[in-house]
C-alpha cells in the first residue's frame, strides 16, 4: 500500500500560516506546497500499482469523516492536504492505474497534466475572442490538427467541449435548427399545431447521452426511436428505412439519425456509409458518435472506423478517452456551423466588442464560460506526435487481440463480440449451466476480480446475458497487466464455481 506518511514530508514541523487577512496567499506559499505536490504526484505515478484500483470505502464514509459545516476560520494548507490523503484518497478509484480495464480506460498523460497545471494558473475564460485570443485561436488550430490526424476530409467546423454528452446535445440542437422554417428557437415546441412531433433514430446500443439529449432538447424521450442491431451489433439499415417511412406516414417529422462508431457495450460500428445514404435521401441530420473508437483513425490503416463520415453533418471524438488527454476534452465537428449559430447565438451588450474579427465560441454552444481546454490537447499532440499516438493505439489493439485469443482457448470461456479495437467482451458459462445461473456466476466473478484490487473490469448485457468487459486504453498498461487480468478471471471463476 502507498505510504500515507510520504504525502507530507516528516521534516515539516511548523505549519505554513493560514490565509492572510486580505488578498491571496503569497506566491511563495504556492511554491512551497506546489513542490510538495509535484513530488507527491511523481511518487503517485511511480508507485500507482501499490494502490487497489477500486476505491476502498463504503457509501457515506467520506462525507461522514468531514465536518457538517465549512470552517469559519482559515486552516493551514498542511492540514487540508493531510485530509486529502487520509480522508479522500481511500475513496479514489484509480483511473490512472494500468490495471484499470473498466468502462473505457483513460489516461491523463504527463504532457496533459502539465498543461492542466498551466491552464489552472492562467485561469482564462474564453467566453469571446477578446477575453483570451490565445485560447480561442489555439482551439481552432488544435481541432484542425486533430481533424487532419483522423483523416477527415472537406470543411468541418470544430470546437472542444467537456464530454461527448455535451457534444451530442449540441449536434442535435443544430439538427433541430437546420431547417429555419421550424423556428424552434423562437417559438419552441410546446402547443404548436403547425409542427409535427420530431423523431430521432439511433441504434439500440447507442449511448445514453442520446436519450438525455432528446429529453433536454424537449423532443420527448418517446420520440427517440431505437433501431435493432444485426448479429454483429450494427444498426439494421433496413429497419431504419422502414421506421422512417412509417413515421412519415403517421404524421411524424423525422429529424436526425445518430450512428455509433464504437458502441459503449461492445465497440460495434454502425454501417455509416449506408446510413449516410439514407439520411441524404431523406433530408435528415446525421450525427456520428465516435467518442471512443474514432481515436484509432490516427493510425492511417485504421481509418475505416470513420468510413462514411464524409456524409455526416456532425462527428464527436473524445481525446480524453483514448488520446491520453485529461478528462474534460471532447472534440465536436459540424459541417453546418450556421445551424449551431441559429441554435445558440445570443449577444448581450456586455459581450459586444469592437474587435470584430475573432470567433466567439459562445455563439456555437450553450455555455458562455470556456476553460482553456485546447492547451492540454495541443501539448499531448505535440509531445507524442501522430506516430507516437498511433503506435500506442496499435499496441492496445494488439493486447486486446492476444487477450481474446487466450480467452477463446480457455475451456468454458468465450468472447461474445468481435474484437475490432481494444475492448474485449467475455463470458464464463460452464457446460450444462443455465443462462440465468451463468449470469449470476459472472456477476460474482466480476465482484471478486474487482475486490482483489489488482485490476478493475466492468460489465454489460449482450442478448440479455451478462458479459464482462475488459477495455485497454491506459497509456501505462502493458501485456503483463492484461495477463494479470486474465489470471484474475480464471482464479475468480475457479473459486466461485466451487463455492
Amino acid at each position: 500500500m502507498f505510504d500515507r506518511a510520504t504525502f507530507l514530508p516528516a521534516r515539516v514541523v511548523s505549519q505554513t500560516p493560514p490565509a492572510p487577512p486580505l488578498g491571496d496567499f503569497p506566491p511563495e506559499t504556492f511554491a512551497h506546497h506546489g513542490h510538495e505536490l509535484i513530488d507527491w504526484i511523481t511518487r503517485y505515478l511511480r508507485e500507482i500499482e501499490s494502490h487497489p484500483v477500486l476505491a476502498q470505502t463504503t457509501p457515506g464514509a467520506i462525507a461522514g469523516a468531514l465536518p457538517l459545516q465549512a470552517p469559519a476560520h482559515a486552516e493551514p494548507i498542511d492540514d487540508i492536504l493531510r485530509d486529502v490523503h487520509h480522508v479522500l484518497m481511500p475513496g479514489i478509484t484509480h483511473w490512472q492505474h494500468p490495471g484499470f480495464f473498466g468502462y473505457f480506460s483513460i489516461t491523463a498523460s504527463v504532457p496533459g497534466m502539465l498543461a492542466e497545471l498551466m491552464a489552472t494558473a492562467l485561469n482564462v475564460n474564453g467566453m469571446i475572442w477578446a477575453t483570451s485570443p490565445a485560447a480561442t485561436e489555439l482551439e481552432q488550430v488544435t481541432v484542425r490538427w486533430l481533424a487532419q490526424l483522423l483523416g477527415l476530409e472537406g470543411e468541418w467546423f470544430g470546437q472542444l467541449t467537456d464530454t461527448a454528452s455535451t457534444s451530442t446535445l449540441l449536434a442535435l440542437a443544430a439538427a433541430r435548427e437546420a431547417d429555419p422554417s421550424l423556428d424552434v428557437r423562437g417559438r419552441g415546441l410546446a402547443g404548436r399545431t403547425d409542427l409535427p412531433r420530431l423523431r430521432v433514430y439511433c441504434s439500440e446500443l447507442a449511448h445514453s447521452s442520446v436519450d438525455k439529449a432528446v429529453m433536454v432538447l424537449g423532443l420527448g424521450h418517446e420520440n427517440l426511436v431505437k433501431i435493432p442491431v444485426d448479429d454483429v451489433f450494427r444498426m439494421r439499415t433496413d429497419v431504419l428505412e422502414a421506421r422512417i417511412a412509417e413515421d412519415r406516414a403517421a404524421g411524424y417529422r423525422p429529424l436526425a439519425v445518430v450512428a455509433t462508431a464504437g458502441t459503449t457495450g461492445v465497440a460495434s460500428v454502425d454501417p455509416v456509409p449506408a446510413i449516410a445514404a439514407i439520411t441524404a435521401r431523406e433530408g435528415l441530420w446525421l450525427h456520428v458518435d465516435a467518442a471512443y473508437a474514432g481515436a484509432v483513425a490516427v493510425a492511417p490503416e485504421l481509418r475505416g472506423v470513420l468510413a462514411g463520415v464524409e456524409g455526416a453533418d456532425s462527428l464527436v471524438v473524445n481525446p480524453h478517452k483514448w488520446l491520453f488527454t485529461p478528462v474534460g476534452c471532447s472534440a465536436l465537428w459540424v459541417r453546418r456551423p450556421d445551424a449551431l449559430r441559429r441554435a445558440f447565438t445570443l449577444v448581450p451588450e456586455y459581450l459586444r466588442t469592437t474587435s470584430g474579427a475573432g470567433l466567439d465560441y459562445h455563439d456555437v454552444g450553450y455555455q458562455l464560460g470556456r476553460p482553456f481546454r485546447a492547451l492540454k490537447l495541443w501539448m499531448v499532440l505535440r509531445a507524442f506526435g501522430a506516430e507516437g499516438l498511433a503506435e500506442r493505439i496499435r499496441a492496445h489493439n494488439a493486447m486486446a487481440r492476444d487477450f481474446a485469443a487466450r480467452i477463446t482457448a480457455t475451456p468454458d470461456w468465450s468472447v461474445v463480440a468481435p474484437v475490432d479495437f481494444s475492448l474485449v467482451c467475455v463470458r464464463y458459462a460452464p457446460a450444462g449451466m443455465s443462462p440465468t445461473d451463468a449470469d449470476e456466476l459472472n456477476r460474482r466473478i466480476l465482484a471478486r476480480v474487482n475486490a482483489s484490487g489488482a485490476v478493475l473490469l466492468s460489465h454489460t448485457s449482450v442478448h440479455d446475458r451478462i458479459v464482462l468487459r475488459l477495455a485497454i486504453g491506459n497509456v501505462r498498461t502493458t501485456a503483463a497487466h492484461v495477463e494479470q487480468a486474465y489470471q484474475a478471471l480464471l482464479d475468480a471463476a475457479a473459486v466461485e464455481r466451487s463455492s
